[in-house]
């Protein structure tokens, strides 16, 4: 049966876009509303539905305020009108226990050139850069979203005995496959960009396949954990792909 108690607050954002509220933080039962309702949504499309955009508790709902008003009878504003939809799949959330999340092992070499920033969050943190290695590869991180580019994935459930905060100044490019720390999170940087993210170590494996369909590694609800391996590993893994 359609779980009665979970509830959602809805508010605008804009004139063609609302925020559907499922709790409040980052915690696995609420991002598993979030996916199940996104999921109800790609299946049940509204009248003027344009995309949805999930993020930690949340998801974002965009829309064409004509094509929603001139769809469907009455004199409720799109707003309200979508929020109604809403409502009616928010009430056929399913929360599935039994459901096995999917495991990647995801390779990395930690230190050196491939994570600059392995001492400076060993410092902060009061710990050897051996242990840091350890903590994080240990961590079983769960990805709630992806995100800021093609793939990135945004995961908790990383150890915060080694949270640090975000460089003071980004850098101009990062490399693709580069493994930082922001804070309480720990992410994958699929493509060459800026950022702020302490780096830690790098994956050899794309993240962002555009050949493939999905065109990304990961997907929103996918188990991390992290596998340290030696430089000359990491070659190997290289030279396999080529």
């Amino acid at each position: 049966m359609p779980n009665q108690q979970i509830k959602a607050t809805m508010k605008p954002l804009g004139d063609s876009a609302l925020i559907v509220q499922l709790g409040e933080g980052m915690d696995p039962a609420i991002h598993e509303k979030v996916k199940n309702l996104s999921e109800l949504l790609t299946n049940n499309p509204f009248e003027g539905f344009i995309e949805l955009v999930p993020a930690y508790n949340n998801i974002t709902v965009y829309y064409n305020p004509y094509t929603v008003h001139m769809s469907q009878m009455g004199t409720s504003t799109a707003f309200l009108k979508v929020c109604t939809h809403m409502n009616h799949l928010v009430e056929q959330i399913k929360i599935n226990k039994n459901e096995s999340p999917r495991l990647v092992s995801i390779p990395v070499c930690y230190g050196g050139e491939f994570g600059p920033d392995l001492e400076n969050v060993a410092q902060y943190n009061k710990m050897t850069p051996e242990e840091v290695i350890r903590i994080h590869s240990e961590s079983e991180c769960l990805v709630y979203m992806l995100g800021f580019a093609p793939g990135f994935p945004f995961m908790g459930g990383m150890d915060t005995r080694i949270a640090t905060p975000r460089k003071e100044t980004p850098r101009l490019t990062i490399p693709p496959g580069s493994v930082g720390i922001a804070g309480k999170q720990t992410g994958i940087y699929p493509l060459e960009t800026p950022g702020g993210w302490q780096i830690i170590g790098r994956t050899p494996l794309d993240l962002f396949l555009p050949q493939m369909s999905p065109p990304t590694l990961l997907q929103s609800g996918d188990i991390i954990k992290f596998t340290p391996i030696s430089p000359s590993k990491y070659l190997e893994y290289k030279e396999m792909k080529q």
